[in-house]
């Protein structure tokens, strides 16, 4: 019985690699390194052939455990399909992951073979033209994919009425005007979305960016960080990619347009969808705050502290970009 129970774990580095080299058919022992701690713990593995891979420890969060499953068959059916992304490595027994246990419970792990190429720039319309297209490529391989039993919906109970709950219920938020607000904002935003009579509905990525991807040298955005992914509107996988160009401070929308121009190249957009994923900009910007307002905490309120702040933004896209929308 400890005295102080773990909220969150770090392993120990040569635990790692214990694991790595008990679960996965690697040619001799692999030496790793942590690459990232957070939403998931993310390490970059060297077999001893210097092949290089990415081993990523799952963490428990607020919207439920982590669908390894379905994310993983996923990844293999895009790899399948030609679409390029960063697919799982098998284990010794064939499963595309692996669970094990740490001090809080069990956590899901996955091994992938590390991507070659650059980051994107965030300045460079060929790098948002080449995340477009790979979004274009991976909803029509989505078209064929039956998940089995996937664990997350990404509608707007999982993307909107949720977080808001854990943006209420973490605290952070202490003016009461201001929660009345994002709360006002919240429900003017579900209205608007549930007006349109024929989203879309696909396998979403859930975090396209525009960096969950490095550029190789063919110049493919080659995907990336699937673990927000599930069955969900093809609107809101549209507007993570305008949202990163808008959020904090960023008003560019060129990038936007290099990104759609590349995705209608591939596959047609519909009005509806187009005209909801300005909508969803507000969507994703509560999801994320919840995200962070569910991690209080652990990472302590003055972490998460911003999320007071940001009903402004919220506001100012309502007010320019929804109601009287110029682009």
């Amino acid at each position: 019985m400890l005295d102080f129970d773990p909220l969150y774990s770090t392993a120990q580095v040569a635990a790692i690699e214990q694991f790595i080299d008990q679960h996965y058919p690697l040619a001799g022992p692999v030496s790793c390194r942590m690459l990232q701690r957070g939403l998931n713990d993310v390490y970059l593995a060297l077999g001893s052939n210097s092949e290089r891979y990415v081993f990523r420890l799952s963490h428990r969060r607020a919207r439920g455990p982590a669908d390894v499953k379905t994310e993983t068959a996923f990844l293999t059916h895009l790899s399948q399909s030609g679409v390029p992304v960063a697919a799982p490595i098998p284990t010794r027994e064939g499963r595309l992951f692996v669970q094990g246990q740490a001090p809080e419970g069990a956590r899901q792990a996955v091994l992938f073979r590390a991507i070659d190429g650059r980051k994107p720039d965030t300045a460079d319309a060929g790098d948002a033209r080449a995340n477009g297209k790979t979004l274009a490529l991976m909803h029509t391989a989505a078209e064929t994919f039956r998940p089995d039993g996937a664990f997350y919906r990404l509608d707007l109970e999982h993307l909107l009425h949720r977080p808001l709950a854990r943006i209420r219920d973490s605290g952070v938020v202490e003016d009461a005007d201001v929660r009345s607000g994002l709360e006002d904002i919240a429900v003017r935003t579900a209205k608007a979305i549930e007006a349109f009579a024929n989203l879309s509905w696909t396998y979403c990525h859930g975090d396209c960016h525009g960096f969950n991807a490095r550029i190789n040298d063919a110049g493919e955005a080659v995907f990336f960080d699937f673990d927000d992914g599930g069955p969900g509107y093809l609107a809101y996988d549209l507007s993570v990619f305008l949202w990163a160009q808008t959020s904090f401070g960023r008003r560019s929308t060129a990038m936007w347009d290099a990104f759609v121009d590349a995705y209608r190249a591939v596959r047609p957009i519909t009005p509806d969808d187009f005209e909801a994923a300005h909508r969803f900009v507000i969507v994703r910007h509560i999801w994320l705050m919840g995200e962070y307002a569910s991690r209080a905490q652990e990472w302590g309120s003055e972490t998460v502290g911003w999320i007071a702040r940001e009903t402004n933004f919220l506001r100012q896209w309502e007010t320019e970009r929804c109601v009287e929308r110029l682009f």
